[in-house]
């Protein structure tokens, strides 16, 4: 995405050469082959594609969840795929958010409970975490349920919590997927305003996957991936 232009210019988020093999010989499925990406900060980047075309995978690897068989990516001009296991669990804490299908809430937690947790894993001052915790509530429109347990939501709800969980400790890179798949239109249109928000009052950047067209049209950049290759990349918006 090299046509990409923001405020500042700089590339946030950068994928060289990727290459994902599962299994080996004959039996060897390639998932991903020769992805070049570069996300620019305060951004937000859709990826589209059918079941199978390795969007879920890419995410994976761009998030340190996962390590390619091949390439390199980069945050902020530091190569991820370098890091040691211990090095990647502490990024993933610190300085990203993740969203993904399986929602991974505590089921003896409360709504707030789970953000709270999530800001304290992350590191974030405990002085400050009751207020961020239910700013990030807020924005998703959970305040009101927040001293809800899990199994007392619905799925919709369950996945709006944690989208606010995500997002509490202000990462500098969100990753989500399919992060309003589990919603009603009205309430997908809600967390696609809170992600723009983020990209353009907090600088935050976003990569997402997602089916919808009209999630599409909210944001900057649609990457389409087909069979494992990233085959169109446009710009939608211009700040």
């Amino acid at each position: 995405m090299e046509a990409c232009r923001t405020n500042d210019g700089e590339t946030l988020l950068k994928a060289v050469g990727i290459r994902r093999v599962f299994g080996k010989g004959q039996t060897a499925v390639t998932a991903l082959a020769d992805i070049h990406l570069n996300v620019k900060t305060g951004t937000l980047v859709a990826l589209k594609g059918r079941s199978g075309s390795g969007k879920t995978t890419l995410l994976n690897i761009l998030s340190a969840l996962d390590e390619p068989t091949g390439g390199q990516v980069f945050l902020q001009n530091r190569e991820i795929t370098a890091l040691s296991p211990l090095e990647r669990s502490r990024l993933r804490r610190k300085e990203l958010g993740l969203i993904f299908q399986s929602f991974g809430l505590i089921p003896l937690m409360s709504a707030y409970e789970n953000v709270e947790y999530g800001l304290r894993i992350a590191g974030a001052p405990s002085s400050g975490n009751r207020e961020a915790a239910i700013e990030a509530l807020e924005k998703v429109g959970m305040k009101d349920r927040m001293k809800h347990r899990p199994m007392e939501l619905s799925g919709g709800e369950q996945q709006r919590v944690a989208i606010a969980r995500a997002i509490a400790h202000k990462p500098t890179l969100l990753i989500a997927d399919e992060p309003t798949a589990e919603l009603d239109s009205r309430m997908g249109y809600q967390v696609m305003k809170v992600f723009r928000e983020l990209v353009q009052k907090a600088g935050m950047t976003i990569v997402m996957t997602t089916h919808d067209p009209g999630i599409m049209e909210l944001a900057d950049y649609v990457v389409a991936l087909e069979d494992g290759r990233i085959v169109t990349q446009n710009q939608l918006s211009a700040d």
